[in-house]
C-alpha cells in the first residue's frame, strides 16, 4: 500500500486529497492514482536526465514534483511513457489505460479546477481501448466449480470451504464477504450485505450456504478475538476480521491446488462464475440476476448472457430448418 502524504509532493497531495474528500475516492482508489502518478513522474525524471541513469526506477523520488517539472511534460513525452508501459512494464491494454486516466485527470485538475496551468498538454492524449467491444467475463465451468469446493483441506477448511461456497453461490464481492458479520446472517436464510456505494441488499443463503456457515460456526474461534472484531464473520488465524488479502490468497491457493492459478483466474472470477452458473443452469431472469449481484445498471449484468460453445451448437440444431437441404436436381 503506497503512503502518498510521505512520498508525493504538495501538488501531488492537493490532488489526490482532492480526489479523497471531494471527489469521494475510496483510500484504495487513491493509493492506485497516487501510484500511477509516481510511476509517470518517475519515467519523466528518469527520461529528462533529471535524476543519472544509474539510480534504479524504484529508488527515484517524486516528493519534489513541482509546477515546473509538471508543465514541462509534452504530448510526446505521454506517448513515450506509454510505449514505456507496454514494452519494458509489460503492461497490458486495461493497466495502460488506467494509467493515461489517472494523468490526464491530474493534468485536467491543475488546468481547469485549479488554474496553475494555461493549457492541459495531455488533453489529446488518447486512452487505449482497454478492452473488447463484447468482452465475456472468464469463470469456473459448474465442474471446475465442485472440483475447487471439493480441495479444500488443511486446518482452517470449514471457514475457506465457507468462503468458496459463499462466493459460488452468492456472487458476492470480495469487500461484501470481508465485511460480513455472522449477524447478518438471519433465522430465514437471508443476509444483509453491503455493497457498492454502502448500498444494502438481501442475499439469499441456499442450503449449500447454511450448511457450510453452521459447520463453521462450530470452530470459529471465540475466545481471544479483539472485541472490534468479535462480530466478524470471518477470522484469520490471529482471531481479527479476515483481510482482502488473506481471502484473495485462499482462493489463489485452492485454484492452484486444481491447476487454474496461472489461467487468469481471481476472487472476482468467482463472483463471474456464481453469476453464469445461476443463468446458464438455473434459468435465473436477468433482471433478477441484477438484483442478486447487486448491480446499479441492467447492462453491466448483462455481459453475464454470454453464451458457452455447446449451447452455440445446440441452439443452431434446434432450429427448424437444420435439417432441410437442397432438393436432388434432377
Amino acid at each position: 500500500m503506497s503512503n502518498f502524504s510521505v512520498e508525493a509532493s504538495d501538488i501531488i497531495k492537493d490532488y489526490l486529497y482532492y480526489l479523497q474528500t471531494v471527489k469521494g475516492r475510496s483510500p484504495k482508489t487513491v493509493d492506485e492514482y497516487f501510484n500511477d502518478l509516481r510511476t509517470f513522474f518517475r519515467f519523466i525524471k528518469h527520461h529528462k536526465g533529471i535524476v543519472p541513469a544509474s539510480v534504479d526506477f524504484a529508488d527515484i523520488t517524486v516528493d519534489d514534483v513541482d509546477l515546473e517539472l509538471i508543465s514541462s511534460v509534452t504530448l510526446t513525452d505521454a506517448y513515450e511513457f506509454m510505449n514505456y508501459l507496454m514494452r519494458v512494464r509489460k503492461n497490458d491494454k486495461a493497466a495502460r489505460a488506467r494509467k493515461t486516466t489517472s494523468i490526464k485527470s491530474f493534468y485536467h485538475y491543475l488546468t481547469v479546477n485549479k488554474g496553475l496551468l494555461k493549457d492541459n498538454p495531455l488533453e489529446k492524449l488518447e486512452r487505449p481501448n482497454a478492452r473488447d467491444k463484447n468482452p465475456l467475463p472468464k469463470y469456473l465451468t459448474l465442474e471446475q466449480s465442485i472440483e475447487l469446493l471439493n480441495a479444500v483441506d488443511g486446518k482452517y477448511k470449514e471457514r475457506d470451504y465457507c468462503i468458496l461456497t459463499f462466493f459460488l453461490n452468492c456472487g458476492m464481492r470480495l469487500a461484501e464477504l470481508v465485511a460480513m458479520n455472522y449477524t447478518d446472517i438471519r433465522p430465514d436464510h437471508t443476509a444483509q450485505i453491503t455493497g457498492k456505494g454502502n448500498k444494502k441488499r438481501i442475499i439469499f443463503l441456499n442450503d449449500a450456504c447454511m450448511s457450510a456457515y453452521q459447520d463453521y460456526m462450530k470452530v470459529r474461534p471465540v475466545e481471544g478475538v479483539r472485541s472490534e472484531d468479535k462480530y466478524a464473520l470471518f477470522l484469520s488465524s490471529q482471531h481479527r476480521r479476515i483481510s482482502r488479502e488473506m481471502v484473495q490468497k485462499i482462493v489463489y491457493k485452492y485454484l492452484e491446488k486444481i491447476g487454474l492459478d496461472s489461467q487468469g483466474y481471481s476472487v472476482h472470477k468467482l463472483r463471474h462464475t456464481a453469476a453464469t452458473l445461476m443463468y446458464q443452469h438455473g434459468n435465473v431472469d436477468i433482471r433478477v440476476l441484477k438484483d442478486v449481484l447487486g448491480h446499479e445498471n441492467l447492462s453491466t449484468t448483462e455481459i453475464y448472457t454470454h453464451l458457452d460453445s455447446s449451447q452455440i451448437e445446440a441452439a443452431a440444431k434446434s432450429n427448424p430448418l437444420s435439417h432441410i437441404k437442397p432438393k436432388a436436381k434432377k
